[in-house]
Parts: C-alpha cells; sequence; structure tokens
C-alpha cells in the first residue's frame, strides 16, 4: 500500500529532489514591491543608473548636479556594499543623498529602496536618481520602481560588453558611452557598441559623455529634462 501523500505527477526517483524556483518567486516579489514603489513615487521622475565599477557613475551624479541644480532638485539614493564614500560625495556638491548599503549584495533590491523612502526627504524633488551597486549582470533582473533605465559604459571597458551583459542592455532606455575623452587613446569604438546595442534593443538610445571635460553633458542633461517635463505632463493630465 502506498502511503505516499505526493502526487504521482510529482513523484521523483529515488535520490532526487525536485527544487522550486526561488529566484522566479523572489523576482515576482521584487515586482509587487516595485509597483508600489512607483505608485509612491508617481510625481517624481526616477532614473536607474547602471554600469560595472569603476565606469564613473558618482562622477557623473556629481557633475549632473553641478549643471542642473538651479533647475531642478535632484536627491540621489547610493547604492555600495560598503562605505557611505559615494553619498559623501554627493552632499559636497550640494546634492541631497543616503547611501544603501547591501551588506555585500551585488545589487540594489525593490524593498531596500522602499525602506530607504522613509529616510530620505524628497519633498519638492522632481529628479530622483538610484545609483546601482557596480555590476553589468544582478542588477538587470530587478526593476526598483523607476520610470528609466540608464547604463554607462566606459570607454575604458571596452566594446563588446552588449552582447555579452544583453539583459542589461535590454532593460534600458539609454547607454552612456562615459570617459569619451579618453576615446582617442583606447581601443573602443562607439560605432560598434551602438550596433552591438542596438541589435539587442532596437529602441536604445546612446550618448557619449565625458564629466570631467564636459563633452555631450548638455545632450545629457536635455535628455534628462525631457523626462522630467513629461512626467510633470503626466502628472497634470490625471
Amino acid at each position: 500500500m502506498n502511503n505516499t501523500t505526493t502526487p504521482k505527477s510529482n513523484q521523483m526517483p529515488v535520490g532526487s529532489v525536485q527544487c522550486e524556483n526561488t529566484s522566479l518567486n523572489l523576482l515576482k516579489a521584487n515586482d509587487f514591491v516595485a509597483k508600489a514603489i512607483r505608485e509612491r513615487l508617481k510625481d517624481i521622475c526616477v532614473i536607474n543608473i547602471c554600469s560595472s565599477p569603476g565606469s564613473g557613475k558618482t562622477t557623473l551624479m556629481q557633475e549632473t548636479g553641478k549643471l542642473l541644480g538651479k533647475k531642478l532638485h535632484i536627491a540621489v539614493l547610493v547604492g555600495d556594499p560598503e562605505t557611505e564614500r559615494d553619498a559623501v560625495r554627493m552632499r559636497e556638491v550640494g546634492i541631497n543623498a543616503l547611501q544603501i548599503v547591501t551588506g555585500g549584495m551585488c545589487h540594489i533590491e525593490a524593498q531596500m529602496i522602499l525602506q530607504a523612502l522613509d529616510h530620505i526627504n524628497l519633498e519638492n524633488v522632481d529628479l530622483l536618481f538610484i545609483e546601482n551597486v557596480g555590476n553589468l549582470v544582478c542588477p538587470a533582473a530587478f526593476d526598483l520602481g523607476e520610470d528609466f533605465r540608464v547604463t554607462l559604459l566606459a570607454s575604458t571597458e571596452g566594446d563588446d560588453k552588449p552582447k555579452k551583459y544583453p539583459r542589461m542592455f535590454l532593460t534600458s532606455e539609454l547607454m552612456l558611452v562615459s570617459k569619451a575623452d579618453l576615446l582617442p587613446y583606447v581601443p573602443f569604438s562607439v560605432e560598434a557598441v551602438s550596433t552591438d546595442a542596438r541589435e539587442v534593443n532596437p529602441n536604445l538610445e546612446v550618448i557619449s559623455v565625458s564629466s570631467l571635460k564636459g563633452e555631450g553633458m548638455e545632450t545629457w542633461c536635455s535628455w534628462l529634462m525631457d523626462k522630467v517635463e513629461a512626467k510633470k505632463a503626466q502628472k497634470n493630465r490625471t
């Protein structure tokens, strides 16, 4: 007599176990929280900034704050496995910033953003940047309630990344080729990387920037202003 309560369709050979896809469940839970964030921040344009470590995210945020600080109220949530250094750098140029210390995790999850929102003043904020942990893999899978995802790709990294890490570029609206002032000195083709990236995501926009030299920053800031204005227009329609 078979006393097992396991359905026959789920019975496995001796010595094996059927595992539930916990990653899928985690992402479903994350999406639920991201939806709550999107509703809570419905009047703020939220930009998720992603890249490899050292691509220039923090410097880009600093220079963007300098250029747009008199036009927009900007805040930044900064993700790092440890330390508060990047948030300090933001505050040094007058940007309202809060560090999210992930405790070794290689990405920010939506629940971290939801918790952080209770500890940062977003009154009158027009534009909220989320500076993600430096990584082209894990952050791609986690919706943080953002309106747009922007991926930086530094000229010093090589131009083969879109095909190696396609999900990041597939889920982004804009690719910034950073450290453009170094292009004459490194084997990096903006044309080649743009072609590869648009084969992954035909709708991807591309802008080359140098945060330190100012190249492309006006175009980048205009892109941001357009997104903020569109968000305000959406608010007025509702």
